[in-house]
Order: C-alpha cells, then structure tokens, then sequence
C-alpha cells in the first residue's frame, strides 16, 4: 500500500519547488485598474484664482486750508467837523465840472468837503487838514499807516521849470532831495506824517529825527539814513557838474565836436545814487517800524 503512494509523493515534491519559482512572476505584474468610487460625489478640480486688477489709487486730499473770515458788511464812516459821524454803504468823492467837490453817500446824501473832517471809502481812509507850510485851504490826505506816527499822502500835479534842485526830478524819476532832471508837469506824491495824532508835519528824515528822540534805535537808523541821503544829494550835484563842464569843453574845441573826458567821469557819480539810494529809504522805513512798536 506505501508503495503505491510513494510515485505520488515524489511528484510533489518536484512540483512544489516549480510552483514556488511561478508564484513571484504572478506577483509582480501590474496592478489591476482601480474603478472609480460612484459612492462619493465626485470632487470638482480646483483652479488657480483669476489675477485681480489693483484698485484705483485715490488722488492725495488737497491740505485743508483756513476759512476765510466773513465778510465785513460795515458802513463806512463820514465825520464832520461839527462831531457828527454818519454811517453809509457808499462814498464817493464827486468833482463836477461847475461847482464845489462834495461828497456822497448812498447815491443819495450830499455833503460839501470843506465840512467832512474824515471819511472813509473802499479805498482807503482820508482826512481833511492844512498842509503844513502853505495856505489854510484844505487838502484830501489818504492815511498810509497807522500808529503812534502815522503816515500819510497826497497825490498831485506840480509844475517844475527845470528840476534843477531840491524836489526836482533826475533822469532816473521823481527824486525829492536830489538834483536834475527836465522841466515839465509830474505827478507827484508827497508824503506826511504825524505824532499821536497831532498836526501835519512834512515827511523828511530832520523832522522824524525831532520826532523820535524818545527812541534811541530810531535815532540811530534816522541818522544813517540821512548820510545816504547827503551822498546822494553831493552825488547828483557832482555828476551835473561834470556833465555840465563836459558839453561845454566838447562844444569848444577848436577841432569841432568832440567829447569830453569830463562827461565820462560824471557816469559813475550818476550811478552812485541808484545804488545806495533804496538804503536810505529802507532804513527810514525801519526806524518808523521800530518806533511803532516800542522796541
């Protein structure tokens, strides 16, 4: 009986080994596809976001600047000699042709000039005074600056035969304490001031001086003021000189015309007022400013 399983036996032990070598073959083919799971809901591809376009930069705000104050809707003021003060929306200085200058107020009320002591307009403000030096007749003053000196104007036509002069008029315009210049009529502008309201008085350096003694800085600046001023005068008059003396060498020589030396020598002492000229002014006006202010 053992014998005739024993064929039996050898076989599978042969056929063990040949199973073993075809096991690994089967193991490493390829894996079957993988079939998609219909039991989930299928999961939707996710996309790169749209590039999105940058906002529009709002312009900078404009820096927020300070109101305006309101608007000033008082009358003008009218004084008469008398003490009485009128009130007027309108003043307006009227010149006719025949008859006296007077002044209206609101197209409607007429008063003469020589009884307004003050008045004001949308100009400026203007008094009513004797000029200092002349006649008792009145003259229209337009008030420039106020304070303890207060300065003022007029405006007028002045006839002047050759300018030849104090106050008389150079090459280079209107020149008050200079010399030269042509004859004519000019317009001029004079200037005045006064002390704490007191009388007119003439606007030039001598009396600002007697005016402000009170205040030494002023005085200081009053007085160098006043050396440019001499320069200049001794300038212009030397410059004339030469020029003078130049035409008249030029007319006669013995050769006919020809110019002079002399007449190139006044250029530079006609130069010498423009440049210091602006210093005499300036220190004027900074002499008013430091009396004004007490400093």
């Amino acid at each position: 009986m053992l014998l005739r399983f024993l064929p039996l036996l050898a076989l599978s032990a042969f056929a063990q080994p040949a199973l073993a070598q075809q096991t690994p073959r089967e193991l490493s083919t390829a894996p079957a596809p993988t079939l998609p799971d219909t039991t989930r809901p299928a999961t939707p591809p996710v996309l790169a976001p749209a590039p999105v376009a940058p906002a529009p930069v709002a312009p900078a705000p404009y820096p927020r600047q300070a109101p305006l104050p309101p608007a000033n809707t008082t009358s003008y003021s009218v004084g008469l000699k008398s003490g009485q003060v009128l009130r007027g929306y309108d003043v307006e200085v009227r010149s006719p042709v025949f008859g006296r200058t007077f002044l209206l107020v609101d197209g409607q009320q007429k008063l003469d000039l020589n009884d307004v002591r003050y008045y004001e307009d949308q100009s400026g403000f203007y008094v009513r005074t004797t000029l200092p030096g002349r006649s008792k007749r009145e003259s229209t003053l337009r008030r420039d600056r106020v304070g303890r000196i207060s300065l003022y104007s007029i405006t007028q036509q002045q006839y002047s035969n050759n300018g030849i002069g104090p106050g008389g008029y150079s090459p280079y315009g209107y020149n008050p304490y200079g010399y030269g210049g042509f004859g004519g009529y000019r317009t001029v502008r004079n200037e005045y001031f006064s002390k704490d309201n007191g009388p007119i008085e003439d606007l030039s350096i001598r009396n600002l001086q007697l005016a402000t003694t009170d205040n030494a800085g002023s005085q200081q600046l009053l007085a160098s003021a006043r050396r440019y001023q001499t320069l200049t005068t001794l300038s212009y008059v030397g410059a004339g000189g030469l020029l003078l003396a130049g035409v008249l060498s030029s007319l006669g020589g013995s050769n006919g015309f020809s110019v002079s030396p002399l007449m190139y020598a006044a250029i530079p002492l006609a130069i010498v007022p423009l440049a210091i000229g602006g210093k005499s002014q300036n220190n004027v006006k900074q002499a008013l400013l430091l009396y004004n202010t007490g400093q």
